[in-house]
């Protein structure tokens, strides 16, 4: 198996959405060149969903726009249907992605509609991204549990993570949401879902509410996993999930792979000196351990 792992850096969309302190686009955009600087090869950049929803992100194209794009980065923008395309094909994007649940329960509560009425909802985004030769991965949520039903069938995972696939995904991201999965769960749905999509076409994306995120990768890793989800600073939470907290930090991320001799191309200094910094303009403590440790004295 390989010793590379593409970090998927989701802070600027995922982590920021739920945030509480609203930062200005000239922040958000100096951000993402941070990162840029580290060596990340993939950076969610922001999400074209309506502003009533998702007010930290109303500022999308301008965001967008005003990145440096650094060649041989990628700069993924999640959309929620074919206007959000749209928008996002007019300030040049040239990959986007999509989200649904494994969880009826929580496509019910999150956007009023069921799995399959989800996935319809974009059905048109695949067929004019096809048509533009955009690339666009999939998200699914809620694979490891769901605040609303509880358990989620690991069936219900592979169903939707492959048709995903079949409709054109190039990549399915699978989200623990709310963060209660455990090593021996993650390891068991990852492998069902790679019996019908194939590993190289998945990515991971864990929360740490219950600490538990850094333990599922390396679960995930062993299974041969390659891409990873993660979020400087350990941003984020899930504003349909009451306690769910950030995403698993990308400089703990970048520490552990680092340590077990695999290769990510990420300078870890400079990683750290972002997350700090961005705890700075949040007003709040950093949620990775490894910022914590390398910055205390």
């Amino acid at each position: 198996m390989s010793d590379h792992v593409r970090i998927v850096e989701v802070g600027p969309r995922d982590g920021l959405q739920n945030e509480t302190i609203l930062l200005p686009a000239a922040v958000k955009i100096a951000l993402i060149d941070r990162l840029s600087a580290t060596g990340l090869a993939t950076i969610e950049a922001t999400s074209f969903v309506s502003p009533k929803w998702v007010p930290q992100l109303a500022d999308a194209a301008e965001v967008f726009a005003g990145i440096h794009k650094v060649p041989g980065v990628a700069y993924p923008v999640l959309v929620p249907n074919l206007q959000g395309y749209e928008r996002a094909r007019e300030v040049g994007a040239t990959e986007v992605a999509v989200f649904t649940a494994a969880s009826e329960a929580f496509n019910q509560k999150n956007i009023n509609a069921s799995i399959d009425a989800s996935i319809d909802r974009f059905v048109p985004v695949m067929d004019r991204a096809r048509a533009d030769g955009v690339a666009v991965r999939g998200y699914v949520s809620t694979v490891l549990g769901c605040p609303y039903q509880g358990e989620v069938p690991v069936g219900d995972v592979v169903r939707v993570a492959r048709r995903l696939h079949d409709l054109g995904c190039h990549e399915i991201s699978l989200g623990d949401t709310i963060g209660v999965g455990t090593p021996a769960k993650a390891r068991a749905m990852l492998r069902a879902v790679a019996s019908e999509v194939p590993m190289a076409a998945l990515a991971v994306h864990f929360h740490d509410t219950y600490g538990q995120a850094l333990a599922n990768l390396l679960a995930c890793l062993d299974e041969g996993v390659r891409v990873v989800d993660s979020a400087v600073s350990g941003t984020g939470g899930c504003p349909y999930a009451k306690g769910a907290s950030g995403n698993v930090a990308s400089e703990d991320v970048v520490y552990m792979l680092h340590g077990m001799g695999m290769r990510t191309g990420v300078d870890l200094d400079r990683l750290i000196d972002t997350g700090a910094w961005l705890a700075e303009q949040l007003r709040k403590d950093t949620a990775s351990k490894v910022t914590r440790a390398r910055t205390a004295g």
